[in-house]
C-alpha cells in the first residue's frame, strides 16, 4: 500500500489503532463515530494479530471472521465520509510466524503491520516485553537473567529478520524495545553498539522500502515518540516514507500527539532542505 498517495495532502489519518478485539478499550462503532466526528479521511484498524502463544492482548483466532465483517459493516456505514481499512499489526515470533505467514497473506486485509512485542529468552520461552517498565523489570530478572544487552540485541535482530522475510507494507514503532531499554539501564541508547544496531535496522528497512510509522502514543507519558526523534535526519535524507500515526486505543485519543509531530517532521525536512541549497 502506497500511504502517501492515498493521503494525499490529508493530515487526518491515523493507520494505527486497537478496538475490543484486542487490548483496545472501545468498540469499533465507538471509534468510528469519533473518527467521523473529528473530520478524518482516512482511517485503519489494526488489532494485535492472533499469535501461537497465551496473549491477553492479542485477538483470538475464532475472532478474526467477526472482526473482518465488522470492518465491512462500518466501511459501508461511513464511507461517504471516511475511508476506513481493515488491517492488523502482526506480530513476528520468528521465520514460522510472522506477515508472511500464509494464513495472514490469506487474509483480506488493507494492509499488513509488523512489529516486534515479543523475544525468546535465552531458553527459548516467548516472552512480551512491550507494556510497562514494572512489568519489564520483572520479566528481566525472571525470563532473560538480567541481560539487558540480550534483550536489546535480540530484538533488533528480529526486527531485521522480519523486515527481510517481508509480507507487511508498515512497519510499527521500530525502536520502541528503547523505552524500556533506557528506564531499566539509563544511556543505553547512546552507546555506540545501540545506535549501530538501529543503523543495522534502519539499512533493512531503507533497502526493503518500506513505510515507516512514526508513533506517538508515549508522547504524553515519556516525551518520546517511535521511532526516537534522533534518527528522523536519516530517514527523511534517505527519502524513506513517513506516516504519523497514535497507535489509538481510546477514541479520544485518535489524533493524540500527532500535530506535535507533524510540527517536528517538518521542521527536520526544513532543516535537510537548507543544507542542500547551501551545499
Amino acid at each position: 500500500m502506497d500511504f502517501l498517495a492515498t493521503i494525499g495532502e490529508s493530515k487526518l489519518y491515523n493507520f494505527h489503532s486497537h478496538t475490543q478485539f484486542c487490548d483496545g478499550r472501545a468498540t469499533m462503532e465507538m471509534f468510528a463515530s469519533e473518527v467521523v466526528a473529528q473530520g478524518f479521511t482516512h482511517y485503519g484498524f489494526s488489532p494485535h494479530s492472533p499469535i501461537p502463544v497465551e496473549s491477553s492482548c492479542n485477538m483470538h483466532l475464532c475472532d478474526v471472521p467477526t472482526y473482518i465483517e465488522e470492518v465491512t459493516r462500518i466501511k459501508e456505514t461511513y464511507g461517504d465520509k471516511t475511508k476506513f481499512y481493515a488491517s492488523m499489526e502482526i506480530d513476528y515470533l520468528g521465520k514460522n510466524w510472522g506477515p508472511a505467514h500464509e494464513y495472514f497473506q490469506n487474509l483480506p486485509l488493507d494492509y499488513r503491520i509488523g512489529s516486534i512485542h515479543f523475544i525468546p529468552s535465552q531458553n527459548g520461552e516467548i516472552i512480551d516485553i512491550d507494556g510497562s517498565f514494572e512489568n519489564f523489570d520483572r520479566k528481566m530478572e525472571r525470563y532473560f537473567n538480567s541481560d539487558i544487552r540480550y534483550v536489546v540485541e535480540t530484538y533488533y535482530a528480529h526486527a531485521i529478520e522480519m523486515v527481510n522475510t517481508g509480507g507487511f507494507d508498515l512497519i510499527g514503532h521500530f525502536d520502541k524495545i528503547g523505552n524500556n531499554a533506557s528506564h531499566y539501564c539509563p544511556g543505553i541508547e547512546d552507546e555506540s553498539w545501540y545506535q549501530a544496531l538501529v543503523g543495522d535496522l534502519i539499512d533493512a528497512i531503507i533497502a526493503k522500502k518500506l513505510t515507516v510509522e512514526i508513533n506517538t502514543k508515549a508522547w504524553d507519558k515519556h516525551n518520546r515518540f517511535f521511532p526516537h526523534s534522533r534518527y528522523w535526519q536519516r530517514l527523511v535524507k534517505e527519502q524513506v516514507p513517513i506516516i504519523i500515526n497514535s497507535d489509538a486505543h481510546y477514541p479520544h485519543l485518535i489524533n493524540a500527539n500527532r500535530e506535535e509531530a507533524h510540527s517536528l517532521l517538518k521542521s527536520q525536512e526544513h532543516y535537510l532542505n537548507k543544507k542542500v541549497v547551501k551545499v
